[in-house]
C-alpha cells in the first residue's frame, strides 16, 4: 500500500551492489556435542506451566473491552514507529544496518516526544523487513517474501525490536508488534503466505522477553486485502470471512500451544477496512481483538485517499453508517484497534501524496463535515476503540503546542485541521490532564439553526467545544442539560434527546460558567414508498440479474460471481429523492446462500453517489434489514440494490421507505 517503501527497495539494492558493507558473514558456531543426563548431576528444575487466561497478568480482554493488569477497563492512544533507513527521515540519520545508531535514533525520538508534552500510551512496533531480508535479494515490495531469512530475523529481533520493545516499556507505553512487510493482493488457506506468518509468530510468541510479557501485544498481519473463498478472491461475502477465519485461527493456535496469552489484533480484509463477517465466525480463544485501518474516504468519511481513490461528502451520518456496516459488529463484541489512521489537509501533501499524512481530509467538527472530529466522536461513543494516527515520529518530537502568531500561515503541526493538533490535546484529554478554560460551545449535526429529531425517535447531542488556547474537542461528561419543554423533547444526562411530539424546544447545556442553547425541532416521518409486491409488479436492474414476483415475494436471481456492482438492481424514481434528508428502509430479505449487498442512492447523471446504506447481510433464513442513511445531493432518482457477489436466489418482501428532515 506504501509507496515509499518500494523507493527505498530500489535505493537498497543500488548500495548493496557496489559495496560489501551491505553484505553480512557470520561464522558459524562451533559444533557441541550434546548434553545429556549422564553429563550433569544438577537437579533438574520442573517445567513452569503456561499459563492460562487466570493465572496471565497484563492487558487483557474482557467482554468487549481491554483491561490492565488492575482490571480498570482502557482505551490505548498512541503512534507508530518503523524501523529502516527510508522510513527514519529517508536515509538521513543511519544506513548500513547500523543497529546502534538505529536505536539511538529512534530511543531519542522518543524522549523527545515525551519531553513535549505528547500523553501517549501505545506504540505499534514494525518489525520491518529491512532487517530480516537477505541483503542483495531484489524483491517487487513489501508483500514480496523471497528475500526473508530467518536466521536474520532471530538476530534482529534479538538487536532491534526487542530492545525497542522493552524501551518503550521501560517509558510506560504498551507495545503492538506488526510482522515485516505487508499480505500479498491475494491470499488463501494453506499457501505460503500463511506459513510466513505462522513461523514468525512462532518465534516471536517463543522469545522469553516477549511471551506472556503483560505490556507487549501482536498484530498478526498487516493489510490482507482477498481471500479465497468458492474459488473466488474477495472480501464481501460469509465465505470469505469464513477462511479469514481459517486463515489466522491457524496463526492464534501457534501462540496459544506456545503458552503465549499476550493480546492479538486479529485483522480483517479490504486492507483491514471490513469486520462484519468476523461478528458471525469470530476467531476462537481468550484475549482477541480485532485491528483495523481506517482512512480519509473510507467506510463513508469525508476526505480522499490517493492509494484507493475513495472519496466520501456524507459528513457524520454517512461515516457514521460506515462505521455501524463494517466495524460495529465486531465491536459489539470484541475491542477494536486503530493501527493505521492520519488525515491532513491538502497542502501538506507532497506530489507523491503522502509528505505529511496518508489521507487527505480536514478534521472538521463532530456532527458535521471532516474527517477527525467525527473519527473521534464515533470512536467515543462506540465505547472500546484503541486509536494511533500514523503522523512521522520525527514530526511528533518537533511539535510545538503553541499556535502560530498573529498573521503567521499554519503549518502541518500546528493547524488545527491536520491530525497533530487536535490529537495533542484530545491525547492530553484522554489522560485527564487537560484544564483550559472553554472559549465556545457549538452543537453538530445542524441544519441550519437547528437540530432535527423524528418523532418517537432518539438523537444524541453532539457538543463541540473550542477552548481559549485554540484546541477543540467533543465532550460527553462534566455537562448539564436543560429543556424548555420536555412534553416535545426532553434530554438525559448523558445528552441524549428522546423526541415525543411535533413541535420545537430549546435545550440548554452548561459545563462550568460557560452556557449555550440550541433549538430542537421535532418532525414528522413521510412515508416514500412502500410495497408487499401484492400487485405483481417486480424491481428490475442490469448485469444479467432477473427479478420476477412469486408468491408475493421478489425473486432476484444472480447466475455468476461479479463485483457486487456490476449486477444491480434499480427502483427509480421521477422525482428526485431530497438532498439532505434523512432516509430510512426496511425489509425482510433471505437468500439461497449467504452473502453482503450494498444498498445506495445514485444520481445516474455521471453516475454519482448520493448516500450509501449500511451493507445487507443476507443469510439462507428470513431477517428484517433495517438502515438509514442521508441523501448527500441533488438528482438522487435511482435506489441500486448491488447484489453481484452473491450467487443464487434472493428474495424481498415488505419493503417500507420513510423519509426525515
Amino acid at each position: 500500500m506504501k509507496l515509499k517503501y518500494f523507493i527505498f527497495v530500489f535505493i537498497s539494492i543500488v548500495l548493496c551492489m557496489g559495496t560489501v558493507s551491505c553484505t553480512e558473514e557470520d561464522t558459524p558456531p562451533p559444533v557441541l556435542p550434546p548434553v545429556t543426563d549422564e553429563d550433569t548431576d544438577e537437579e533438574k528444575e520442573e517445567p513452569t506451566p503456561a499459563p492460562t487466561p487466570s493465572t496471565y497478568s497484563g492487558i487483557r480482554v474482557e467482554g468487549r473491552f481491554l483491561v490492565d493488569a488492575d482490571g480498570k477497563q482502557v482505551n490505548l492512544h498512541g503512534f507508530a514507529q518503523t524501523y529502516s533507513p527510508w522510513f527514519n527521515e529517508q536515509m538521513t540519520k543511519w544506513n548500513n544496518y547500523d543497529v546502534a545508531a538505529c536505536l539511538s535514533y529512534n530511543k531519542g525520538l522518543i524522549d523527545k516526544m515525551i519531553a513535549k508534552g505528547w500523553e501517549m500510551d501505545f506504540v505499534r512496533l514494525h518489525m520491518d523487513p529491512y532487517w530480516s531480508n537477505t541483503p542483495g535479494v531484489q524483491t517487487t515490495g513489501e508483500n514480496d517474501i523471497s528475500a526473508f531469512s530467518m536466521e536474520r530475523f532471530k538476530k534482529y529481533l534479538d538487536e532491534v525490536f526487542v530492545p525497542m520493545a522493552e524501551y518503550m516499556v521501560s517509558k510506560g507505553m504498551y507495545v503492538v508488534m506488526r510482522p515485516p512487510g505487508v499480505c500479498p493482493h491475494e491470499i488463501a488457506v494453506g499457501d505460503a503466505y500463511q506459513t510466513y506468518l505462522n513461523n514468525v509468530w512462532d518465534v516471536v510468541t517463543s522469545h522469553p522477553k516477549l511471551c506472556n510479557n503483560g505490556m507487549i501485544m501482536f498484530e498478526l498481519a498487516n493489510e490482507p486485502v482477498n481471500i479465497l473463498a468458492n474459488g473466488r478472491q474477495g472480501s464481501d461475502t460469509q465465505a470469505h470471512f469464513d477462511e479469514m477465519k481459517k486463515y489466522f485461527q491457524k496463526i492464534v493456535n501457534t501462540i496459544r500451544d506456545n503458552g503465549c496469552m499476550n493480546v492479538l489484533w486479529i485483522p480483517g480484509p479490504a486492507y483491514q477496512g471490513t469486520y462484519w463477517g468476523f461478528a458471525n465466525n469470530p476467531i476462537e480463544g481468550e484475549n482477541i481483538g480485532y485491528a483495523v485501518h481506517l482512512y480519509p474516504g473510507w467506510m463513508g468519511s469525508d476526505g480522499y485517499n490517493p492509494d484507493h481513490g475513495d472519496y466520501a461528502q456524507g459528513g457524520y451520518s454517512s461515516f457514521q453508517a460506515g462505521w455501524n456496516d463494517k466495524v460495529q459488529p465486531i465491536a459489539d463484541i470484541a475491542p477494536v484497534m486503530i493501527t493505521e489512521m492520519d488525515w491532513s489537509p491538502a497542502e501538506y501533501q507532497g506530489s507523491g501524496g503522502h509528505d505529511a499524512a496518508w489521507g487527505t481530509a480536514l478534521t472538521g467538527t463532530a456532527g458535521g463535515t471532516g474527517f477527525g472530529a467525527n473519527f473521534k466522536y464515533i470512536a467515543d461513543q462506540c465505547g472500546n476503540v484503541s486509536w494511533l494516527f500514523f503522523t512521522w515520529p520525527h514530526l511528533l518530537a518537533e511539535f510545538n503546542p503553541v499556535p502560530p502568531a498573529a498573521g503567521q500561515p499554519y503549518t502541518f503541526l500546528n493547524d488545527p485541521e491536520a491530525c497533530p493538533w487536535p490529537c495533542y490535546f484530545w491525547f492530553k484529554e484522554y489522560a485527564g490532564k487537560a484544564s483550559y478554560a472553554v472559549k465556545e460551545i457549538t452543537f453538530g449535526g445542524m441544519i441550519g439553526n437547528e437540530l432535527r429529531v423524528v418523532a418517537g425517535n432518539q438523537k444524541r447531542l453532539i457538543i463541540n467545544v473550542t477552548y481559549e488556547n485554540g484546541a477543540t474537542t467533543t465532550l460527553t461528561e462534566g455537562l448539564t442539560f436543560h429543556s424548555d419543554n420536555e412534553s416535545i423533547a426532553s434530554i438525559n444526562n448523558m445528552g441524549v434527546i428522546t423526541a415525543k411530539s411535533e413541535g420545537s424546544t430549546t435545550i440548554s447545556v452548561k459545563i462550568g460558567q460557560t452556557t449555550a442553547s440550541v433549538s430542537v425541532v421535532v418532525t414528522p416521518t413521510v412515508n416514500v414508498w412502500t410495497t408487499d409486491f401484492s400487485d405483481g409488479q417486480a424491481i428490475g436492474g442490469w448485469g444479467g440479474l432477473t427479478s420476477v414476483v412469486e408468491n408475493e415475494m421478489l425473486k432476484v436471481t444472480n447466475s455468476n460471481a461479479k463485483q457486487n456492482w456490476e449486477v444491480q438492481m434499480c427502483y427509480g424514481v421521477n422525482e428526485p429523492f431530497e438532498a439532505g434528508a434523512t432516509y430510512t428502509i426496511t425489509f425482510k430479505v433471505k437468500g439461497t446462500a449467504s452473502g453482503s449487498l450494498g444498498l445506495a442512492f445514485q444520481n445516474p447523471d455521471g453516475y454519482q453517489g448520493r448516500g450509501d446504506f449500511p451493507n445487507i447481510k443476507v443469510t439462507t433464513e428470513w431477517t428484517t434489514y433495517t438502515g438509514t442513511t442521508v441523501c448527500t445531493g441533488d438528482g438522487a432518482t435511482r435506489l441500486l440494490f448491488s447484489i453481484g457477489s452473491l450467487v443464487g436466489d434472493i428474495y424481498f418482501d415488505d419493503i417500507t421507505m420513510t423519509m426525515s428532515k
